[in-house]
């Protein structure tokens, strides 16, 4: 999906005209990959726009930093700052945001210990990513020919750049075969994630999602719906999941901040009832929610007014 310019974007601590927010060809993260990033969504709400989960995404991008062995040079609150700036600035009543973090230019070698570390933040408008009829008429997926990282091989649980290699090629593979999206499995074969969403499962009246340990990334979408579903009265657990799982469900769909919630119409062409009634509930209570009009979750709601 194209990017839509907006007026600037903050680079460590200055505001800089979007045209003129370049970094060296020799950037360190250009070439090896270690780098940190979020993906964050603000609405229009009644007061404004407001930043969804801006703090815990913020607080993950520490955490993805943490595991890479990269100290961020700015708090967390510093950093939920900056993003209330940027949305503020662009004057949009709503979009999506990007901070990212990496190793600066200066050094190059596989050492990242001498190398600066650098902090942005962007934001543009950006649609639904799995299309405007994703919640109605459901997405097609295929199970991906790309394994999901092993824990010792690639951290799956830090929003890390080069882990993102991994997610293109799925993701990619799908696309030129028809699909709309990749289901990856882990090296025992578990169902893990999307190529950026998490995966819920309804089958026999519980609803399941891949756990971390599945390699699936923790994801901050992925907590709401399930206190959503518990908000519901429906069992929602974190446990195992199969291919043949996904073959004989009876509902399923993903979340992801670009994602949202999208229902799934098909797994290797095996047809899923879609839209479910719990997926569709599950949809609209979400799109409530993030624009601040459930009381009961207002706080998840940053304004940045």
């Amino acid at each position: 999906m194209p990017i839509q310019p907006t007026t600037n974007i903050w680079m460590n601590g200055t505001m800089v005209p979007w045209d003129q927010a370049n970094v060296h060809i020799l950037t360190h993260t250009l070439h090896y990959g270690m780098g940190v990033f979020e993906g964050i969504r603000a609405y229009e709400t009644s007061e404004g726009p407001g930043v969804f989960r801006l703090s815990e995404h913020i607080a993950r991008l520490h955490d993805s930093a943490k595991i890479m062995g990269m100290e961020l040079p700015y708090s967390v609150a510093e950093l939920v700052e900056a993003t209330k700036l940027v949305v503020r600035d662009s004057g949009l009543p709503s979009c999506y945001v990007r901070p990212i973090a990496y190793f600066g230019y200066g050094e190059m070698g596989l050492n990242t210990l001498p190398c600066t570390v650098d902090v942005a933040i962007a934001c543009w408008p950006w649609g639904a990513y799995l299309g405007d009829d994703a919640v109605t008429k459901g997405v097609r997926m295929k199970i991906s020919t790309w394994l999901r990282h092993d824990h010792n091989a690639m951290p799956p649980a830090a929003k890390t750049t080069g882990n993102y290699v991994n997610s293109s090629l799925a993701k990619v593979e799908a696309l030129r075969a028809g699909y709309d999206e990749a289901i990856m499995l882990n090296p025992a074969g578990m169902v893990s994630e999307c190529t950026g969403e998490n995966i819920f499962v309804l089958r026999k009246g519980r609803v399941v999602t891949p756990p971390q340990s599945a390699g699936a990334l923790e994801g901050i979408t992925q907590d709401t719906v399930a206190t959503i579903l518990r908000d519901m009265g429906v069992p929602c657990t974190e446990a195992d999941v199969t291919r043949s799982d996904l073959y004989t469900c009876d509902e399923m769909f993903v979340c992801g901040t670009a994602a949202e919630v999208s229902a799934v119409n098909s797994v290797d062409d095996r047809a899923i009832p879609c839209p479910g009634p719990v997926t569709s509930e599950v949809a609209a209570q979400y799109a409530r929610i993030v624009r601040g009009e459930v009381e009961q979750h207002r706080d998840w709601v940053e304004l940045v007014r």
